[in-house]
């Protein structure tokens, strides 16, 4: 029997779990049929459906070529999913099952809500962009059904509450319905009783209201365009995800610092001003590679990063747009504390944010009014972290292509001037005519938003490699005042006191920085390996460079500290890597293009490179 997944991907599956290859509109029309009551439509009104926006001749020549494909695909099959004849289609559900069966199978009220709540929460038809006007339509009707059904599906199993694992069931499945509709006063106000502890006993409804009878009309496929005209729309509010916390220790620890941050999602729920991503999906979140992706797509505006470990648990409080860390905590994990402090977490997170929403309103709006520009940014800033070569020049790509989508959007900008300073670096040829091109991007990207810190930050960054070392102090000293829990910025601000020959005050601000982004990347440790050279702490630059995920960009300053402590097996390992990446690297001409305001720095830099046999 094949199988017709509708929520996430659409899909069909044959009875081995394989997908099967299948025409998209195909699988649409499976879809259509499926959630109807007869499962069976004119060939008239499924060319409609499918072409509405052609000529209804056209349509109709499309079908025809359509069912011939799906003909040729079926050819093989036991078991045919579809019956044409010459005026209808019809759908064989004994040929073919589907993920929506759940909203039509009775069962104890509990299972039935967990079944219906994992399901509408990885989103109907998630991977198809409506081609139609009419699809998009249905599609909407059928998640306001389902909404509809997840709702009264809670209000069923509201007596169960006390069963065990019935509460994080049902308060998952209310933060779900909150998320959708932030206005649902009934279910939030069920969501609090539940976090406060509560007995509900008698106070709960009974769930045999008007909701209940939409519900039923939804089931019968009785809803009207004009019932659904009626329908409040959902409030758009700035969407907040907590993410569970991470550890390098799989603990007891960890799962409790797990049930904390859930905990203080629920607690959040109060908030008017913000929309609560639940749980279920924060934990995709968390386990997804694609991050960055995957939160362009849910429209996540505010990140809670956290870490647990032996020093307790690490939150910090991310505005995804612009990567920029608002607010940061260290919360200490004893069982004693543990009441105040998830109090303390919810009540900072909420101050924090609504501070944030008055002051990034502006600018929240622009990124959510420019989806494609602000996704293919998302592409560009996920490539920067590494920094090769290709890396950076796809990323340019991307930023560009943000930028054909939205001409003024200052961040990719930004994401452009850093990746033409990071070419300069990682060629390090002197070409200055990528650092001027860097230059340009970020007082275009100051121009268009002069209070954001990610700006100001490129332009110091591009001063310093243009030589005006104190024009990058000054630049950098404004982004960090702009923004003073921007781990980056004040990465940046350390590597530009580096070559300003205050290597003390660069290295404990780029510890800084390391403890505001725990899990750093590569570049972070790169300048905190250069900061400990020139302090002559050259064991600390070498164990830098050894944190380093993708060490080639510093092993020229791993070579030259391994020559300092006499390590010359080492110091010729690290010599080999960097001239297989730039074999016509030259000492003399990189010391003339980097910029060091004392001599000294240089003096240094020269004797470890030259030790080093470069």
């Amino acid at each position: 029997m094949l199988h017709l997944q509708t929520f996430g991907d659409l899909r069909l599956i044959d009875a081995n779990g394989e997908p099967v290859r299948y025409p998209i509109k195909g699988l649409l029309m499976m879809a259509h049929l499926y959630a109807g009551a007869s499962h069976e439509l004119s060939r008239y009104e499924l060319a409609q459906f499918l072409w509405s926006d052609v000529e209804a001749e056209l349509a109709r020549l499309n079908l025809r070529k359509l069912i011939s494909r799906i003909r040729e695909t079926d050819g093989g099959r036991a078991e045919i999913p579809f019956d044409f004849t010459a005026t209808t289609v019809r759908l064989n559900t004994q040929a073919v099952s589907s993920d929506l069966d759940v909203f039509r199978t009775a069962g104890p009220p509990l299972e039935r809500l967990n079944a219906i709540a994992e399901l509408t929460q990885r989103g109907f038809i998630g991977n198809i962009k409506p081609a139609t006007k009419l699809i998009d339509t249905w599609m909407r009707a059928q998640r306001d059904a389902q909404a509809l059904q997840l709702r009264q599906a809670l209000l069923d199993a509201l007596p169960d509450v006390e069963k065990s694992g019935a509460a994080r069931i049902i308060s998952s499945a209310a933060l779900q319905i909150l998320e959708r509709d932030p206005n649902d006063e009934q279910v939030r106000a069920l969501l609090q009783q539940l976090s406060g502890g509560s007995s509900f006993g008698e106070r709960l409804p009974s769930g045999n209201g008007p909701a209940r009878v939409e519900v039923k009309r939804a089931e019968t496929g009785g809803a009207t365009s004009a019932d659904i005209e009626r329908a409040s729309l959902p409030l758009i509010l700035p969407r907040l995800v907590l993410l569970p916390p991470t550890s390098i220790h799989a603990d007891a620890g960890l799962a409790l610092a797990s049930a904390l941050i859930e905990d203080v999602t629920i607690e959040l729920c109060a908030l008017r001003n913000i929309s609560i991503v639940a749980p279920h999906t924060a934990g995709q979140i968390r386990r997804d590679s694609e991050k960055a992706t995957v939160v362009a797509r849910h429209s996540i505006a505010y990140l809670l990063d956290t870490r647990f470990s032996d020093e307790g648990l690490f939150a910090q409080l991310i505005y995804f747009p612009t990567d920029e860390i608002i607010w940061a905590h260290r919360f200490v994990m004893t069982p004693d504390t543990l009441p105040r402090q998830r109090r303390l977490i919810a009540q900072q997170l909420t101050l924090s944010v609504a501070r944030e929403l008055a002051e990034k309103e502006e600018e929240r709006l622009r990124f959510e009014a420019n989806p494609e520009a602000y996704h293919a940014y998302l592409v560009g800033s996920s490539l920067m972290s590494k920094l090769t070569l290709p890396h950076i020049r796809r990323a340019r790509k991307a930023f560009k292509q943000s930028l054909s989508h939205k001409a003024d959007f200052s961040p990719s900008f930004t994401g452009l001037a850093r990746t033409f300073t990071s070419e300069w670096l990682v060629t390090a040829q002197g070409n200055n005519e990528l650092l001027h091109l860097a230059e340009q991007n970020a007082l275009r990207a100051i121009e268009r938003d002069p209070a954001s810190a990610a700006g100001h930050r490129e332009l110091g960054v591009t001063k310093l490699y243009l030589g005006d070392v104190d024009a990058s102090v000054a630049a950098l000293h404004l982004a960090e005042e702009l923004s003073p829990h921007f781990a980056d910025v004040i990465y940046s601000h350390a590597d530009t006191l580096v070559h300003a020959s205050r290597p003390g005050d660069a290295l404990a601000k780029i510890q800084r920085a390391i403890s505001l982004n725990p899990i750093a990347p590569d570049a972070y440790l790169w300048c905190a390996a250069g900061a400990s050279f020139f302090l002559e702490q050259y064991e600390e630059a070498i164990a830098y460079v050894e944190a380093m995920k993708d060490k080639a960009p510093a092993h020229r300053i791993a070579a030259a500290s391994c020559a300092m402590i006499g390590d010359r097996k080492r110091a010729l390992f690290h010599r080999q890597r960097a001239e297989s990446i730039n074999p016509v690297f030259d000492v003399e001409k990189w010391l003339a293009i980097v910029p060091f305001k004392e001599q000294w720095q240089k003096e240094l830099y020269r004797e470890g490179l030259l030790r080093a046999g470069f």
